[in-house]
């Protein structure tokens, strides 16, 4: 009486389960394996964003997302460049001094806080309390703004204004002017927003 055919039954039933069991818990730890994996939005919420400014005609915003925020991309008129340095004694900080490491890049240091003086990047988040500003770019007497009004953004939480190089006018609750984020040329009509670097 050989008791051969049940133990190789039992055998078979021992494979089996452990091979079910290890099946099992491969499925188990992939959810918790790819929760340690970045999702593709969390790998993309540090990166660079090129944009493709061709189609941007004089007077119009382009409004793109880097690092989760809003980043305006303004084609500025002529005049509204022209206009920039009759504003200065308005101004809170006119030079982008305060905090120029932290907001102003070394190469937006100037009248028009820009590499091209006819194109405005700015982080489109107050520098109060992280409201983000309504765009008014017609100048004159408005509600909530000065009759001597000559086009800018005004945030309605607080009432700060900035001017069309995002610089913030004076006695107004924003401490600073808008950020100007790294950002560089990689050809006369496209934008890289979140690095200045060249490789």
């Amino acid at each position: 009486m050989s008791d051969r055919p049940a133990d190789s039954a039992k055998r078979t039933w021992i494979i089996a389960s452990g091979c079910a069991g290890a099946v099992g818990a491969g499925f188990a730890a992939v959810p918790f394996v790819s929760s340690f994996m970045p999702s593709e939005r969390a790998r993309a919420a540090g990166a660079s964003v090129e944009v493709d400014i061709s189609g941007l005609k004089a007077g119009e915003k382009l409004t793109v997302e880097w690092r989760g925020k809003p980043v305006w991309i303004i084609k500025r008129t002529p005049e509204q460049v022209a206009g920039l340095p009759k504003i200065d004694p308005q101004l809170a900080d006119p030079a982008s001094k305060r905090n120029p490491d932290e907001l102003t890049p070394e190469y937006a240091r100037n009248e028009h806080r820009s590499i091209k003086p006819e194109i405005m990047v700015a982080v489109g988040i107050c520098t109060h309390l992280g409201c983000s500003p309504s765009d008014k770019f017609t100048p004159g007497p408005q509600p909530s703004l000065p009759d001597d009004w000559v086009g800018g953004f005004l945030c309605a939480c607080h009432g700060s204004t900035f001017d069309l190089a995002g610089r913030v006018f004076k006695n107004k609750p924003a401490p600073d002017n808008l950020e100007v984020p790294p950002h560089m040329y990689v050809s006369d009509t496209v934008l890289l927003i979140g690095s200045d670097k060249k490789a």
